[in-house]
């Protein structure tokens, strides 16, 4: 049900282009690092397949008709347009608190706001510069200022210039009937709780308000978070279901009442075979990960390269609805190089060689190189699957 709500079977997950995409599965994370591409664009690959990747930015970030927003879902996440309502709650709860991680002063948030407002929409370079002069993390005024502005919704960002968000007024992009709308936190919190279920198809309590973080910086106006989450869950219309725990326990869980009757009617259809982002929604919950699909997945970008286990951004194989190996890719000019690669199986040489070749065809690069693949006999058998 879940591979199925997440696009990745059946013709249905390709319906509607990469907006179709993010409307289905609700948010789409940010990220710097940019191996393959950048994940945002693995996410809609994986699912729509070889779409060109400028066609995938254009996509996300229109800018005569703007079709989605940035803003704190699961992470910095892009988000469907007509969403912006139903993130009130987090920005009221912003708000409420007065400040995120820096002082922020009003006289910067007023000469930015007029900014804005006389010369249209601005990246942080163009409002001053985004840096404080001080370490890499330390931002200057001006970026304080905005980005306080862009979490409470005094400003909103549609669209990127290159990797810089350029920031513009709300009342100014936004159309009509969604800026006036400000429903409370009860009707967010139901609103987002279904977006979460028909993304996952089925899901726990814990499953639900991980997805979009809903228990994120709401402490202040969302307390009692497991009933929150229930009532959330009945308000939305889902349906309580049981799904399998440890040793044939039930575990309560709520599915969205259009999984259910696709799990039970729908024709199986065509599992894609394809490299994941390791920060995809199918998987960037690790616990529901390792639960579902026995898989431990954990990025290593950040871990010391002496302490790695599977490499730098190693991203999975889904393939039959299984997640079944796992490679380290790289681009070297014209080539793919899979730095470290480890399969399950015999049976996911295959899918794992037309996953490479595949992948390698959508950046542009015309060889795949094999490095370290695990087990080693595999490696004369994914050569000659790859050749």
């Amino acid at each position: 049900m879940t591979v199925r709500a997440q696009g990745f079977l059946g013709a249905e997950g390709r319906r509607g282009g990469v907006p179709g995409m993010l409307r289905r599965i609700g948010a789409v994370q940010l990220d710097t690092i940019s191996v393959l591409a950048r994940s945002h664009e693995l996410v809609a690959y994986a699912r729509l397949g070889p779409v060109p990747r400028d066609r995938i930015e254009r996509a996300y970030w229109n800018p005569r008709a703007p079709a989605a927003f940035e803003y704190w879902s699961h992470a910095a996440c892009v988000l469907p347009i007509e969403e912006w309502p139903y993130y009130a709650f987090r920005r009221r709860a912003v708000r409420s608190r007065g400040r995120r991680w820096h002082t922020v002063h009003e006289r910067t948030c007023a000469e930015v706001l007029a900014r804005l407002r006389a010369e249209g929409p601005l990246t942080a370079t163009q409002l001053g510069g985004a840096k404080g002069g001080g370490p890499w993390w330390d931002w200057s005024e001006t970026k304080i200022a905005v980005e306080w502005m862009l979490d409470v919704g005094d400003v909103i960002c549609v669209r990127r210039d290159g990797w810089r968000r350029v920031y513009d007024l709300p009342e100014r992009v936004l159309p009509g009937d969604l800026y006036g709308q400000d429903p409370p936190d009860s009707e967010c919190l139901a609103h987002l709780a279904g977006v979460a279920a028909r993304a996952l198809g089925v899901a726990t309590r814990a499953d639900l308000v991980d997805y979009q973080r809903l228990n994120h910086l709401t402490d202040t106006v969302t307390p009692r978070p497991a009933k929150r989450a229930e009532e959330s869950a009945l308000a939305a219309g889902l349906t309580p279901v049981a799904i399998g725990g440890p040793g044939g326990t039930a575990v309560p869980a709520w599915a969205d009442p259009e999984a259910l009757a696709l799990a039970q009617s729908a024709p199986r259809g065509r599992h894609r075979s394809v490299l994941l982002s390791p920060f995809d929604s199918l998987i960037w919950d690790r616990k529901r990960t390792l639960r579902m699909f026995g898989f431990e997945h954990s990025l290593e970008a950040y871990v010391p390269k002496p302490k790695r286990v599977h490499g730098y951004f190693a991203m999975p194989l889904l393939a039959g609805g299984r997640l079944v190996g796992r490679v380290d890719p790289v681009r070297r000019g014209k080539t793919l190089v899979a730095r470290q690669l480890s399969v399950d199986t015999a049976a996911a040489v295959e899918p794992m060689a037309r996953a490479l070749r595949e992948a390698a065809d959508w950046v542009g690069c015309s060889s795949v190189e094999l490095g370290q693949v695990s087990p080693a006999q595999l490696a004369s058998h994914l050569a000659a699957a790859l050749a």
